[in-house]
């Protein structure tokens, strides 16, 4: 039987899945979940930013609209929603989306619902919006660390590339026009065409919103090479800091000076409103020619009019929706506090931000190897060893190793505790060391062993001290603890 060939995409890698230990993680979940009555054992899931600190509220509004879903005071028949819609989606919940998008930027800007594009999830917008400014080959500026999905969303179908716009420690990882203009030099210089840049804003994976000042920057950086700025902003309604969020809109609607053809915004509901499997996400342009290109393109992702019916009405719910945004906002910054609290008593330093469902921390005192094998090293022992799914750096494509993202609005404050516990008994003792020895690679041991074994000692004693040498331990680092009574 002849071999049936597949297409270049079906056979491409630029999906990104196969080799990230972003998506090991989660496979490594999916196997052994942790769970408290069950799998008291299992792997606590750190690696998803999710938001569940809001969920009983959602619950607690669907009781008290249980009329919603069997089409009852919904203005909207089972006739009229059960038939096809225009790809521009339903008129009211487009308005009632539009809204919400305004009221979470603290009404500082304004959302035209006309110019508001439907889609399934902000993955489809960031790639939709991508197929719309660049072809095959030319390439969009994206600051590290960035996430992962990224390189599935703006590479894998549109043949698109990322050059990444390199961000360090030393400044908090903020975004600088010489980190932007290098960037798009190294673009240049391999004869690439560079069409856009985007960015996070609150940035995922660093729970960081970007300061006017560097909005400012960056859209007069695009302004000058003549370039577009896309800016997803799905964690807008999660900054919990006094200061409020800037959203690029409304540096460009309180300006003349750049032209917002140019400027366009990705958002969702799956952050902000923890709905991600509701897929709602949308693009809002103020250019009419991606507009129409986008929502012609939206008909691959299209969102059911059952869910646009059950959303409006909660999103129409202004009273609601003030109190479950203050309400969630208020539980993000008590869990951040208390998970940094109980990082820093164990001595372990994190990003100080002040947005999203996780933070940005710094283990690089506990690597192995001060690079990317060591992260990678320390990764694989926080994962089998503690039994944490926690998301390395070198997957967000961060320039620095030991950084990891580490979520918790995806549990509760008890599985939270239960992970804190893990990490105690984990840095406690000098287990920490210890463990990470196990993991060197026999290859690394075994090297110094042999230097060792050139002197007369037992294999034991030699295949200790070659650990000592590996980890630039003293011996009587590794000597047993004597047994309890």
């Amino acid at each position: 039987m002849g071999f049936c060939s597949l297409s270049n995409l079906a056979m491409a890698d630029r999906h990104g899945e196969d080799d990230s230990p972003y998506f090991s993680g989660w496979k490594a979940y999916d196997l052994n979940p942790y769970d408290l009555l069950h799998n008291p054992s299992g792997i606590i899931q750190m690696g998803l930013a999710e938001n569940q600190v809001g969920t009983d509220l959602l619950e607690e509004w669907l009781e008290k609209h249980s009329d919603i879903p069997t089409w009852k005071g919904t203005l909207t028949s089972f006739k009229q929603t059960a038939l096809y819609q225009d790809y521009h989606g339903l008129a009211n919940f487009r308005k009632a989306l539009a809204n919400f998008m305004a009221e979470v930027r603290g009404r500082r800007v304004k959302i035209d619902p006309d110019m508001i594009v439907l889609t399934a999830g902000a993955t489809a917008g960031n790639e939709i919006l991508t197929f719309c400014i660049a072809d095959p080959g030319e390439a969009l500026l994206v600051p590290t660390p960035y996430y992962p999905g990224f390189d599935r969303d703006l590479r894998w179908r549109t043949g698109v590339e990322i050059i990444p716009v390199k961000c360090y420690s030393y400044n908090d990882f903020e975004i600088t026009f010489p980190a932007l203009e290098k960037a798009y030099q190294e673009g240049l210089n391999k004869k690439q065409s560079i069409k856009a840049i985007l960015i996070t804003n609150p940035s995922n994976p660093l729970g960081l919103t970007i300061s006017p000042q560097t909005l400012t920057m960056i859209l007069d950086f695009a302004t000058e090479k003549s370039i577009h700025v896309i800016s997803d902003e799905v964690y807008a309604g999660t900054v919990f800091s006094s200061h409020p969020f800037t959203s690029v809109l409304e540096i460009v609607q309180s300006s003349n000076k750049y032209d917002p053809e140019t400027v366009h915004v990705v958002y969702s509901l799956s952050k902000d409103l923890g709905l991600p499997g509701f897929r709602i996400g949308a693009i809002y342009s103020s250019n009419p020619r991606i507009v129409t290109a986008s929502r012609r393109m939206s008909s691959f992702s299209l969102i059911s009019s059952q869910t646009q019916v059950l959303l409006k009405c909660l999103l129409s719910d202004s009273v609601f929706i003030a109190e479950y945004l203050a309400t969630v906002k208020e539980r993000l910054k008590r869990r951040n506090e208390e998970f940094k609290r109980g990082l820093k008593e164990m001595g372990i330093d994190s990003l100080q931000g002040n947005a999203g469902l996780f933070c940005w921390v710094n283990l690089r005192s506990l690597l192995v190897f001060d690079n990317l094998d060591g992260e990678m090293k320390l990764w694989r022992v926080i994962l089998e060893e503690i039994g944490l799914n926690v998301s390395p750096g070198c997957s967000f494509h961060c320039e620095e190793p030991g950084w990891f993202r580490v979520c918790y609005g995806n549990m509760s404050e008890d599985e939270m505790n239960v992970a804190l516990g893990r990490i105690k008994s984990f840095m406690s003792g000098g287990r920490a060391q210890e463990e990470v020895l196990l993991s060197t690679s026999k290859t690394d041991i075994s090297v110094a062993q042999e230097e060792v074994l050139s002197t007369d000692i037992s294999v034991a004693a030699a295949t200790a001290a070659a650990a000592c040498t590996v980890l630039g331990l003293d011996g009587s680092d590794l000597q047993p603890e004597p047994l309890a009574h």
